[in-house]
């Protein structure tokens, strides 16, 4: 697999996202996967807004969020089926604003990837919109993928035997967040200025449709339900 990061110009609010990808690919390798930065996407949306203290801070980030908890560094939440700081609204390079994250990250990869590949005249493409993720007891942030489009997300192991013949049980592996985290990685977290990055060689099976939901685990049944039923709630 090889992840090429593309540095570019600063990305202005309510930019057409379709124009500026365009600007920097003269053309696209066959079965690759552009990865796009959420913030871009929701520059684009005009998803973005102007915080006077900590009070209207504190109730953008409970507005956004499905469980908002205090914490000492960030607020620990919930949003759209995944565990984030402070509803995914980001400071860093914002020019003084709150950029939020994108009102639909599986919306816009669909559309960008029609877009695409009707303008460069490829059959197989992928479109991976990411952002950054806290992991519980490490440090540092990762990447995650908040939408995608083009290939499956995930690779199903259960029922299929393993070296020994002995049939897996719950054997899965996060296709989208695997290659959010190496592209992530590649593009960089401070004024590195790289908002895309194309991927070729990837381990995807290309398709039509996604499963959105392929992803998402009920908090009833997610290991880590313990931790949340200590949280207190507000």
């Amino acid at each position: 697999m090889i992840i090429r990061s593309i540095k570019t110009r600063i990305f202005q609010e309510g930019e057409a996202l379709s124009d500026f990808i365009t600007d920097y690919f003269q053309k696209l390798p066959k079965r690759s996967v552009i990865v796009v930065t959420s913030k871009i996407v929701a520059l684009a949306e005009r998803r973005t807004a102007v915080a006077e203290n900590a009070q209207t801070k504190e109730k953008l980030i409970r507005r956004e969020s499905d469980l908002a908890i205090p914490t000492k560094y960030a607020w620990l939440t919930v949003k759209d089926g995944m565990v984030m700081a402070s509803a995914g609204i980001d400071e860093s390079n914002a020019n003084g604003k709150l950029i939020l994250l994108p009102k639909d990250s599986f919306k816009t990869a669909h559309n960008l990837r029609n877009t695409l590949r009707q303008r460069y005249s490829v059959r197989h493409l992928g479109i991976l919109i990411t952002d950054s993720r806290i992991v519980p007891l490490r440090a540092g942030v990762t990447g995650i993928a908040l939408g995608y489009a083009g290939f499956p997300g995930i690779k199903d192991y259960r029922g299929t035997p393993d070296i020994f013949g002995r049939k897996f049980k719950f054997s899965r592996t996060n296709i989208a967040d695997g290659l959010a985290a190496a592209a992530v990685l590649v593009m960089g977290e401070g004024n590195e200025q790289q908002p895309l990055a194309i991927i070729e060689r990837s381990p995807v099976e290309f398709c039509n449709r996604v499963n959105r939901a392929e992803l998402r685990i009920d908090i009833q049944e997610d290991m880590y339900r313990p931790l949340f039923s200590k949280l207190p709630k507000h």
